[in-house]
Order: structure tokens, then sequence, then C-alpha cells
């Protein structure tokens, strides 16, 4: 069973992405729970700098996966990041905006409120 989906700021998680479909669960939001073994609670706005970041660790996110119905990222897509991934991004220099509303409050367990709120997504 998934925890409650609360934000960062304590009130109903919103969705972060459906385009492609993110979060742990397949859902559009960034809910975790027992089944999220990488505690994806970080709604990013991704970037290439930050894709590249991934692909270099690893996770290439830009690749395609038909099987999965995955087809890749692209900057600009709302994606929902382990915490330690964006983390490590933020020690690096090269982590994406954040949409502050779509973060699982979970997301507190390991980042401060001041730091996500420097990386707050601007639509404008």
């Amino acid at each position: 069973m998934k925890e409650a989906g609360l934000n960062v700021f304590g009130k109903p998680l919103m969705v972060c992405g459906t385009n492609p479909m993110t979060g742990a669960y397949r859902n559009g939001c960034c809910d975790t729970g027992p089944f999220d073994a990488g505690t994806h609670t970080v709604c990013a706005v991704v970037t290439d700098a930050f894709l590249t970041f991934s692909k270099n660790k690893g996770n290439d996110l830009t690749r395609s996966y038909p099987e999965y119905n995955f087809p890749g990222l692209v900057a600009g897509d709302h994606w929902c990041l382990c915490v330690s991934r964006w983390m490590e991004a933020y020690r690096s220099d090269v982590a994406p905006q954040i949409i502050l509303e779509a973060c699982h409050q979970k997301t507190l367990d390991h980042v401060q409120m001041d730091i996500l709120k420097k990386f707050a997504f601007d639509p404008a």
C-alpha cells in the first residue's frame, strides 16, 4: 500500500507528468511506498544537462523502451526522479528545476525545504 499523496507543503500531491506517464506507480504522480525502491519523489523539469549527467551515471533516460511504453525523455519533460539522483545532480551543479506542489513530502526526509525552493520551476 502506498503512502498518502501529500506534497512538500502538506497539501494533496499534484500530477507531475502524463506525457510520458511518470511516477513509480505510473500514475503521473511522484507517489512513493514500499514498492518504490528508488524513492521517486522529486518532480523535475528535465534539462539536457541533467539527462547527460544521468546517462553518464548509467541511467539513460533519453533511450526509448517501447515495450514499457516509454518514448525516452527530452528537455522540458516532467519526470519523477529518485531523490538520491536529484541530490547527486545538485552536488554536481546540474540539478533540474522542480515542481514543488508535485514533489512528495518524503523528499523532505532527504532535502531541506530552502534548497528545494531555490529550484522551484517558474513556467513564465
